[in-house]
């Protein structure tokens, strides 16, 4: 695992700064702290931070072919390399490593751009070839290793693994996107392709960029997607035993490892599983690692310790104090624009505890996405069959006017909370769910906003970032098209996003196995019918791991990561919340209905409605402000003059 950086002259042969360079790959220092390499020629210049796994020896990038032609910079795993490096092998290609890396160069020499199409694993790269003067980018099917870029006024092309280095090119402005800032209030992350910055952009999953050397235009292009094509029809019995030889196999694949090598463990069904099948093939004992919270309420280490015991691990567990709230700060220039979702707090502890005991760790994550897992899957659904019994010209009046006028009721019981219920229901699926998944629905957004940043989005809705992926869906099932959804947005965006920055905060690598794209490709044709069945999500997953797991863990309420942000917010945080919400930074922003914003700290702090979400939300963006953008009399002019409302385009070709 690495970080890579990279400056490409798109009007010539400019010297790269060798300065700027070396300051945009030491911003990444923490994800490659082993070894640090540049290298420039006229009008290129590359840079890579190691986190050495694989071929310790031989492994330093950026990595070249055979007469220097092509160089690449990569961050990531490609775990069927010795297949492609024998085939490549036997097509005349001369390897002089025996790492990952340098099959990247050979497959691009072989065939081209569609060598992502052979790879299999986690990857983000930089490619350079010199006789064809073209720059070449890669990121992996689902995302789990990001990529940033950015085509620059000068000229210039850059990219990075993460925003800051970017952020370390004198050109880059810090100007924020309008979209952006009205995404994040609505999901708690900033979807691909946007970053914060409206000049910066994320590769999307399953994407690649060519770029010639004297033409400043990017083609972008869309190599993979999610398929949902349904299998050929299996019992049951026949698709649990193919699910567990899949898994197996994936988890299998991604163990390769010249370093100590692990498994986050929280004791519930995915890193169960995950351990489950790492302790079936390796004959030494697997080294798991989890997190206890001294709030029971909080605390799954007991499910943890009795997966540990079943299958012989060298379990670690430290426990975590619940008001561990200090962090802050250290997320906000972590993640390097808004993000919000807290179990990052956690996440992040349990990646400095994995690291003091392996290099690399496996996770379950992708588990909850594939199977249907979460419990909006399950609520979604029970709207969707109230919706196909009730025209839309019936359910929009009569659910809408019932969503206005029924209380908003934070205070009572589920069952009594239908005002968010009604408002699905007057809603389609896509924007029903979008609803359901919003960290403020659209009528507490239309009152966040002050009425000159509305008029900078021109009618911007976040949705719009549903709506255009559904319009690609290969499926219209109604379940597959919500898991298609979260695969595009929240996986990416939230989940990967999250794991990427905590584990490389402390330089450790973690692979996903439940997200290898072979897999999810195959579950994905599965019927939803015995993903979700009769209420309960992952049913086949459950059904398969029975002779692995106890049913309490299998069958148990999902916890997750959670903190309680409702009990900070009017604790311990409650005079940080106040003064960063309601501070001169945000109102010198222009963004905010600043009345609205006092609304929604008092009325929370005194217990009359529950604004946990938001004010977390906003408490976050505050954190950015103050800790990501520099605290001047420019940056301030510069936020306040958020926009030119024309956003910045280029020309993308999928």
């Amino acid at each position: 695992m690495c970080g890579i950086v990279g400056i490409i002259d798109t009007l010539g042969t400019r010297d790269i700064d060798a300065q700027v360079l070396a300051r945009m790959n030491e911003s990444q220092l923490h994800r490659g702290p082993d070894e640090g390499s540049l290298h420039r020629e006229p009008g290129v210049g590359f840079g890579h931070r190691r986190l050495s796994v694989i071929d310790l020896a031989s492994g330093l990038q950026p990595l070249f072919n055979e007469d220097h032609s092509v160089v690449v910079v990569f961050n990531g795993e490609i775990y069927n390399y010795r297949e492609l490096m024998t085939e490549l092998t036997q097509l005349g290609h001369v390897f002089r490593t025996r790492c990952d890396t340098e099959v990247i160069v050979h497959a691009w020499e072989q065939w081209g751009e569609s060598c992502v199409s052979r790879f299999r694993g986690m990857f983000a790269f930089g490619l350079w070839d010199r006789n064809q003067k073209t720059l070449f980018l890669g990121r992996d099917h689902i995302g789990v290793k990001p990529m940033f870029y950015a085509l620059l006024p000068d000229g210039h092309f850059v990219f990075g693994s993460e925003l800051k280095s970017l952020m370390t090119f004198p050109a880059l402005s810090r100007k924020l996107n309008p979209q952006a800032v009205e995404d994040f209030f609505a999901y708690g992350y900033i979807p691909e392709p946007k970053t914060i910055f409206h000049d910066a952009f994320k590769l999307s999953p399953g994407h690649t960029i060519t770029l010639k050397a004297g033409d400043n235009q990017i083609h972008q292009r869309r190599f993979w997607d999610l398929p949902f094509t349904p299998l050929a029809p299996l019992t049951e019995q026949e698709a649990t035993n193919e699910l567990v030889d899949r898994l197996r196999e994936s988890v299998q694949s991604q163990m390769e490892a010249e370093v100590p090598l692990g498994a986050f463990l929280s004791g519930g069904v995915d890193s169960s599983a995950v351990v489950a099948m790492m302790a079936e093939q390796n004959k030494d004992m697997v080294n798991t690692c989890s997190i206890a919270f001294n709030d029971p309420s909080y605390d799954e280490s007991t499910f943890a310790n009795q997966v540990a015991q079943r299958y012989q691990t060298r379990h670690h567990t430290e426990t975590v104090d619940t008001n561990d709230y200090g962090l802050i700060d250290t997320l906000a220039a972590l993640y390097d624009e808004p993000y919000a979702d807290s179990s990052a707090i956690p996440t992040y502890r349990v990646c400095q505890l994995a690291r003091k005991r392996v290099t690399v760790a496996l996770s379950g994550d992708g588990g909850d996405e594939n199977f249907a897992g979460y419990r909006r899957y399950r609520y979604a659904m029970a709207e969707q069959k109230v919706r196909s019994l009730l025209p839309l010209s019936f359910r929009q009046p009569v659910f809408g006017m019932l969503g206005k006028l029924y209380p908003k009721a934070d205070w009572a019981p589920r069952v009594f909370r239908a005002k968010t219920t009604f408002e699905a229901l007057a809603r389609d699926l896509v924007e029903g769910y979008f609803h359901g998944v919003s960290i403020m629905p659209d009528r507490v957004r239309d009152q966040l906003f002050s009425p000159h940043f509305r008029k900078d989005l021109q009618g911007y809705q976040a949705i719009e970032v549903m709506r255009a992926h559904a319009a690609k869906s290969p499926t219209d099932d109604p379940l597959s098209l919500i898991q298609y959804l979260d695969f595009k947005t929240y996986l990416p965006g939230d989940i990967l996003t999250k794991v990427d920055r905590a584990s490389m905060a402390h330089s450790l690598e973690v692979r996903v196995p439940l997200l290898d794209h072979k897999l999810v490709e195959w579950i994905s044709g599965l019927p939803s019918s015995i993903k979700l069945h009769q209420g309960e999500g992952k049913y086949i997953f459950k059904k398969a791991l029975e002779p692995y797991l106890p049913n309490d863990i299998l069958y148990r309420p999902k916890m997750g990561f959670s903190i309680p942000l409702a009990s900070w917010l009017r604790g311990p945080l409650k005079q940080s919340t106040r003064d960063a919400v309601l501070g001169p930074m945000m109102a010198d922003t222009g963004i905010f209905n600043m009345s609205f914003l006092t609304d929604m700290v008092e009325q929370h702090q005194s217990g009359v409605r529950d604004y946990t979400a938001p004010l977390w939300t906003l408490l976050m963006f505050a954190a950015f402000l103050k800790n990501v953008l520099p605290d001047d009399a420019n940056t301030r002019a510069n936020i306040r003059d958020l926009l030119n409302p024309q956003l910045h385009s280029l020309n993308h070709q999928d």
